[in-house]
């Protein structure tokens, strides 16, 4: 395992470390609701209200309104703050009002281009780059592997005559320019479209589907890139009943700007126009329980980030690391996210002990940047190779075989028994009650297996029986043959080809469905969801519904 993998695992296995070691707490989100009409959430009490103003550099970081109140730990508080909110009446103490600007976003590299991809097509970063290379190789976007945002001035010129024929009140006085990180080797230019003007409805005809979708998201990017900065009028009220504060925060887009063809900026919130003082009526007030949420697994999009930023790799080699890790069986992808195997976590515990400064992204990024000076001349690359072997690599070496025995060691001795549940379920072999073992792969699920000697004993509970059973052997399974597909006399509804009934075995239960005949365009994304499954009335598909003779 390379040290890109190493540290790209690691992150990965962190924050599976960091979920099961988190302990959810309840909280409540305590609110009033106004006759004015508009929503104020529970801020803090005037005894420890700062002073409005120094909200303002937490406005100028996010877009989003506030939806949520300051956390109350207990019932017993939220219910004395709605009681404080309803006893009291309610004035304005304060409203602040002020115009931000947002700027256009730069143009696409290719850790950004992952991201986007992945959050708005579902693509993954793999699929994500063999999309961009069919559009490079047609000559319709530049070359994909880039870690530069910076444009050529032609482009730019260009776009900006598109936006001057099309939207000129979206044009800019001067071209606008991005900077890239001080890490970027900008050997090439950012993604975009080669030929700006080029229709984009002739292209949908020529293309695939994900072709022309990647397309899109690229063109609209780079127009965005050469816009106007969008303009948003902010506002935040905030309300006092007794000693208990409440805020209100809104905002309207008074200029759309680049967000025109790139939207990036959350949906109008308006607040009504209020004086200093005013006193506003009260329609309700309430609280609502919720329960704080473990850090998210990240998804292959948000990995690319996250390496980019800790300078982890270069844009040719994401896509292929996560690739790597998934195909070693290190990582698993569980739900659109990426879930480190009992193996990578096994791995990624020998390497912290074997060779914990691998797993660094500091140690990474600084190599990276290293082999960069390398490569422009500024550093020799025999001195760093032989200061770097006697400081890092030999002493390395050393603690790797110290450690490596008695991991071994550890490794292969028994493991303790662990305090496990007893069902009251019996073992057919000695007749003693079954352990309950929770599920690796399924949260709040558990099989039965005895720990009183009976090594071979494991049952599974079957939805169809409703009982816990013997899992069916795998030459059980053998024996069931999936059927050849069969013709129908049901016609495919996209293409008028006969569909056909093809039968399989999913949880060893014998299923059909119908699909369309045709084997060179049903895998096409028109056919996508030509598919009908067996029911009690019949044939029905999720998206076509039931399927009539």
């Amino acid at each position: 395992m390379g040290r890109v993998q190493s540290a790209t695992l690691h992150i990965v296995c962190e924050r599976e470390r960091q979920i099961q070691a988190f302990v959810p707490q309840d909280y409540w989100s305590v609110f009033v609701d106004y006759a004015e009409g508009f929503r104020a959430y529970y801020q803090g009490s005037t005894e420890t209200e700062a002073e409005p103003a120094q909200s303002d550099d937490a406005a100028e970081k996010t877009i989003e309104p506030s939806l949520e109140s300051t956390k109350v730990l207990t019932q017993a508080e939220a219910d004395r703050l709605v009681a404080q909110a309803q006893q009291h009446p309610h004035r304005v103490l304060s409203v602040e009002g002020k115009t931000a600007t947002r700027t256009p976003p730069p143009a696409f590299i290719t850790s950004s281009l992952q991201q986007v991809a992945g959050a708005k097509l579902r693509f993954s970063p793999e699929k994500t780059m063999q999309v961009a290379q069919s559009l490079y190789e047609a000559g319709l976007i530049t070359y994909m592997r880039t870690d530069s945002v910076a444009l050529s001035p032609e482009f730019c010129q260009a776009a900006r005559q598109w936006l001057e024929a099309h939207d000129p009140d979206n044009l800019p006085p001067r071209a606008t320019q991005h900077r890239s990180s001080k890490s970027a080797q900008e050997a090439h230019e950012a993604i975009r479209p080669t030929d700006i003007h080029r229709p984009s409805k002739q292209l949908r005809v020529e293309l695939s589907a994900d072709e022309f979708a990647l397309y899109v998201l690229i063109w609209k990017r780079s127009i965005a890139t050469q816009c106007r900065a969008a303009r948003i009028r902010q506002t935040r009220i905030l309300t006092q009943s007794g000693a208990v504060c409440w805020q209100a925060k809104g905002q309207v887009i008074e200029f759309a700007g680049y967000s025109k063809y790139w939207n990036n900026l959350s949906a109008d919130v308006e607040l009504p126009t209020l004086q200093q003082g005013q006193a506003v009526t009260l329609e309700q007030a309430a609280h609502e329980q919720k329960v704080t949420q473990p850090p998210p697994r990240y998804s292959e999009p948000k990995l690319v980030q996250v390496m980019e930023r800790q300078g982890i790799g270069r844009p040719s080699t994401y896509a292929p690391t996560i690739q790597t890790l998934k195909q070693r069986s290190y990582v698993e992808l569980v739900k659109a996210t990426l879930q480190p195997t009992t193996l990578g976590l096994e791995v990624d515990r020998f390497l912290q002990d074997a060779l914990p400064d691998l797993l660094e992204s500091k140690f990474t990024a600084q190599m990276e940047s290293a082999l960069d000076a390398i490569a422009q001349g500024q550093q020799d690359w025999q001195r760093y190779l032989t200061q770097w072997n006697a400081d890092y690599f030999v002493p390395a070496l050393d603690r790797a075989r110290r450690v490596i025995p008695q991991h071994l060691t550890t490794t292969s001795a028994p493991q303790p028994n662990r305090t496990l549940e007893t069902s009251r379920t019996r073992c057919p072999q000695c007749k003693e009650f079954l352990a309950k073992v929770p599920s690796k792969k399924v949260k709040k699920k558990y099989f039965l297996k005895c720990v009183s000697g009976c090594a071979d004993v494991v049952l599974f509970w079957s939805e169809r029986s409703h009982q816990w059973e013997v899992p069916r052997s795998k030459a059980a399974i053998c024996d069931i043959q999936p059927s050849p597909a069969q013709p129908t006399s049901y016609a495919c509804p996209v293409c008028q080809q006969p569909l056909e009934e093809y039968r399989y075995e999913k949880d060893g239960q014998p299923k059909s469905l119908l699909r369309c005949s045709n084997t060179k365009t049903r895998n096409e994304h028109k056919h996508k969801d030509v598919v009908y499954f067996q029911t009690a009335k019949g044939w029905w598909s999720p998206k076509l519904g039931e399927l009539t003779p």
